[in-house]
């Protein structure tokens, strides 16, 4: 009799190896695990581990093309930072992760995808939302919710099962993508204590940084960057380009007290220099080519949409929608903005664009100043008269 097939989300790390035979002993199942390189993955390495600890077939994925282009240029013309503060790396991974496990669900004709998300984490809400939205007729198993076992008894269950994993205790979990680096508990979980020089590996300490400034050009078309000193690359360089100058520099290290979608709160530390960078610039070009109404409602729905992308609700109409309007934000919003790397600090310096809506002639003091002074009384009477009848009227009712 056939066993039915199970496709596990296999990331190469403790966890993940012992499910392979955990699941295999308590639900019968044939392992097929699924790797997904989003960036700062060997995907050799993971593959040959999954048959090793007994998959029957290792599936690794290159997607960080599709991760760029699908998913972080959505987010950064979006301008969606949780709570002005993350940007959203690993809230972004999670549903092109479940994307390819439920395509490779389909190929592979399996009834299970399995996940290595603990019980109250976000991620376990992200992929099986995802997951559910794109195939709900799929059973999802979670097995360290379900397991119990300690970090000890991992170890000891993945000896007695002989599997080739890495025994090196890690002082912290981590998870990363091109977009950004994730560095949990141990140490971090007291938000009294200062994150140790090892939690980081992106970004250098201030002190370690060099005294000398770097500066950069960035042009953007529509709102994603396209080149760097005019050397023309797609955004996977891009954002590599970056995350080691800026990181060179100190830029993007992020530490703060975040609201989980579960309802605790967490201590977070993250890595993001290249997304800190293009962020800044993005919003630089925007306060040239976008209006005052434009800019104070574009950060408003920005808002809306770094809580749905958080709490995983990325394959939701909403999302469509509010992708709609930013799309529409972005048509003028094409031009070169100049950086400056010091000390932990993107500063900036300058932004140029032939759709900007600064006009130097109105904007200056000198004589070529073409703004109509005199106009100035006119509006301001008018201005101010909403003030003055209510004053004048109701100056006397609080008494």
């Amino acid at each position: 009799m056939n066993k039915d097939k199970l496709i596990l989300a296999y990331s190469g790390g403790l966890d993940t190896s012992v499910a392979i035979p955990w699941l295999k002993e308590n639900y019968n199942v044939e392992i097929i695990t699924v790797s997904i390189d989003l960036g700062m993955v060997n995907l050799k390495t993971i593959t040959d581990r999954a048959l090793a600890c007994g998959a029957i077939k290792a599936i690794g994925i290159d997607a960080k093309q599709e991760f760029t282009e699908e998913y972080v240029s959505k987010s950064l013309v979006a301008g969606a930072i949780y709570q002005d503060k993350y940007p959203l790396a690993t809230a972004l991974g999670r549903p092109l992760i479940a994307k390819c496990l439920v395509d490779v669900a389909k190929k592979e004709n399996a009834a299970y995808i399995a996940h290595g998300c603990t019980g109250k984490g976000n991620d376990q809400v992200r992929i099986e939302v995802s997951i559910a939205a794109l195939n709900s007729n799929l059973k999802i198993i979670a097995p360290i919710r379900e397991w119990g076992m300690s970090r000890d008894m991992e170890l000891k269950y993945a000896k007695t099962h002989s599997l080739p994993i890495e025994t090196k205790p890690s002082n912290f979990s981590i998870d990363e993508n091109l977009w950004g680096r994730a560095i949990e508990s141990g140490i971090l979980e007291d938000p009294w204590n200062i994150p140790p020089k090892d939690a980081f590996e992106w970004t250098k300490s201030i002190e370690d940084t060099s005294d000398q400034s770097t500066e950069y050009e960035i042009y953007f078309e529509q709102g994603i960057p396209k080149t760097i000193d005019n050397q023309q690359m797609n955004l996977v360089e891009i954002i590599e380009f970056f995350n080691i100058r800026a990181g060179e520099n100190g830029i993007g290290r992020i530490d703060h007290i975040e609201d989980r979608l579960v309802g605790i709160k967490s201590r977070e530390v993250y890595e993001c220099p290249a997304a800190i960078v293009l962020h800044e610039a993005l919003s630089s070009l925007e306060s040239l080519s976008l209006s005052k109404n434009q800019l104070r409602f574009k950060r408003q729905v920005g808002i809306e949409y770094s809580e749905l992308v958080y709490n995983g609700l990325w394959y939701s109409q909403h999302r469509e929608n509010l992708e709609a309007y930013f799309k529409n934000t972005q048509r003028f919003v094409t031009g070169t903005v100049k950086v400056k790397f010091h000390k932990g600090n993107c500063i900036v310096i300058g932004r140029k664009s032939k759709y900007s809506l600064y006009d130097y002639q109105l904007a200056t003091y000198d004589d070529s100043d073409s703004f109509d002074h005199k106009s100035a009384v006119g509006f301001i009477k008018i201005f101010s008269l909403p003030t003055i009848l209510q004053k004048k009227i109701q100056k006397n009712k609080d008494n």
